[in-house]
């Protein structure tokens, strides 16, 4: 039966590609990107991982970074900022517009716990770069169990 339904996941992940696919071409044929998409993928992260850290690095060009917040509750790391578009930009009538400006929040699950107070960021060329120090596991010591 397990065999069955890990069939079923699998077909139903590969129907939901086809769809975002066929969405994807359709929208791009008409010239505009599915905007949905770009702002639930905002920032882009990249998530690496050492034995004693989990670096994060998130493309956020063209903010400053007083304008980010970053922030740590249970395993979920949160950054939030706001594209400002330039008071002194020459307005007109575009034909195309594709940067973002406003309001962005990306959440992200970590997969293991972390030391919150050794956290560090740091802002250069676009790219924040977070590290977050693994916590040690305390493992409990080996014991012998005895058979009756």
């Amino acid at each position: 039966m397990a065999g069955l339904i890990l069939w079923k996941n699998q077909e139903i992940n590969k129907l939901r590609k086809d769809i975002d696919r066929l969405f994807d071409k359709l929208w791009d044929d008409f010239g505009m990107p599915l905007s949905t998409r770009i702002e639930r993928e905002m920032p882009s992260i990249d998530l690496s991982e050492t034995e004693e850290t989990l670096i994060i690095r998130a493309e956020v060009p063209g903010i400053n970074p007083d304008d980010l917040e970053i922030s740590i509750n249970e395993n979920i790391l949160t950054i939030k900022g706001e594209m400002k578009q330039g008071d002194n930009e020459e307005r007109g009538d575009y034909h195309r517009m594709e940067r973002r400006y406003g309001f962005f929040s990306r959440s992200l699950h970590l997969p293991c716990k972390i030391v919150a107070d050794d956290v560090h960021a740091t802002y250069k060329k676009g790219v924040l770069s977070i590290v977050l120090p693994k916590c040690k596991e305390m493992s409990a010591p080996a014991i012998r169990i005895r058979i009756k």
